[in-house]
């Protein structure tokens, strides 16, 4: 087990890239900017040096940030409301406690969740096996100690990139599965430390390395057990997953990208066109110094001129942003907040606008239905 604890699954490592660029485009801003060589194109025998000054005036219009943030503050504007059954007071007051708080940092369970379009199915939610309250025998939690004698139950939410591996039945449920994460502390030289967790539907394992003694041999195991849903038979991992029709990132994602390339090309152009070239026509060699402190001297037949873009392609790319960027709202159901012509915002009446928010309400019970439920 020890020599498998660190193989990935085929599909999370085609997915890996995916989702470092996701949470890019997602999050914009200065984590964006350093990472923009990943997404702004270089074109064809293109000078370094001038790649590297489009690297550095390299801006992102982070529209679906944006959008995502909308969705999630819209989906859960309500809080759940929990109902319970039965006259078990102790059970009662566990679960009282613990939805108010349920990951031991004053986190209430409405806000613990991921936000829907931003995470993408493997995310997981791993509820702490030493960490449940005690069993009292037939079935009824005292809510008392966990079998380890360290607190209540609590969960902690994982990002599709840590569940690494995984295993499902015929039925799609889990069988096993492997999460990794590292931490990170920082004395007189960095220090990371990977930890593996490995659950099955009856036993839990805990393995640890220190990255810096990595060479010295592969993760060492720590810690092993039952754990607390063994008598259930069920790996304590829940796994949220949304369709592809509710994966608004990837809807918009190749959008975005185009949008950032072209607004990048064309803040680009226009720059240079600030900077009008000098244009001499002679017939005669031209080896004179251009400047504000020098003189030019022509012939009676020379001229001299400037250079200036007539402006036409730029014309066509400024609408091409604008649709592109209307296009971003559109395929996440929000062309009411696009703001260009095509959302009519302008003109359009009370009733109109309410109507157009018909389709986002949809989406939105859409994907309050279709998350998966523990």
């Amino acid at each position: 087990m020890v020599h498998d604890i660190e193989r990935e699954h085929p599909d999370y490592r085609g997915q890996s890239g995916l989702w470092a660029r996701y949470r890019d485009l997602y999050a914009g801003g200065e984590q964006f900017r350093q990472n923009a060589a990943e997404y702004l194109v270089r074109r064809s025998k293109e000078p370094g040096d001038v790649y590297r000054e489009r690297l550095e005036r390299a801006f992102y219009e982070n529209y679906i940030g944006s959008i995502i943030d909308w969705y999630a503050t819209t989906l859960f504007r309500r809080e759940p409301i929990l109902t319970y059954e039965g006259s078990d007071e102790a059970a009662r007051k566990f679960f009282n406690q613990f939805a108010e708080d349920s990951d031991l940092r004053g986190t209430p369970m409405s806000e613990f969740f991921p936000a829907p379009g931003h995470r993408r199915a493997g995310d997981g939610t791993e509820l702490h096996p030493d960490r449940l309250p005690a069993d009292s025998g037939d079935g009824r939690y005292t809510g008392g100690r966990g079998p380890a004698g360290r607190s209540r139950a609590y969960l902690s939410s994982y990002p599709a990139e840590s569940v690494i591996n995984w295993g499902k039945d015929d039925q799609g449920e889990l069988e096993w599965a492997v999460v990794r994460t590292e931490r990170r502390s920082h004395g007189v030289q960095e220090k990371v430390e990977r930890r593996w967790v490995r659950f099955d539907r009856k036993r839990y394992a805990v393995y640890r390395r220190d990255e810096a003694n990595a060479k010295d041999g592969g993760p060492e195991l720590v810690e092993e057990g039952p754990h607390a849903l063994a008598s259930l038979g069920r790996v304590p991992l829940v796994e949220f997953t949304f369709g592809d029709g509710l994966w608004l990132m990837n809807k918009a994602a190749m959008l975005q990208l185009e949008h950032f390339n072209k607004s990048n090309a064309l803040a680009w152009a226009l720059t240079m066109g600030l900077f009008a070239m000098p244009v001499v026509y002679s017939e005669r060699e031209f080896n004179q110094i251009l400047g504000e402190s020098y003189y030019l001297q022509l012939g009676p037949q020379d001229r001299f001129g400037w250079t200036e873009p007539e402006g036409h392609v730029y014309e066509i790319a400024q609408a091409n942003l604008e649709r592109l960027r209307e296009e971003v709202y559109r395929v996440c159901y929000l062309l009411g907040q696009a703001g260009g012509p095509a959302s009519k915002n302008g003109t359009a009446s009370g009733l109109s606008k309410q109507r157009d928010y018909a389709i986002t309400q949809e989406v939105l019970r859409g994907s309050a239905t279709r998350r998966r439920k523990p």
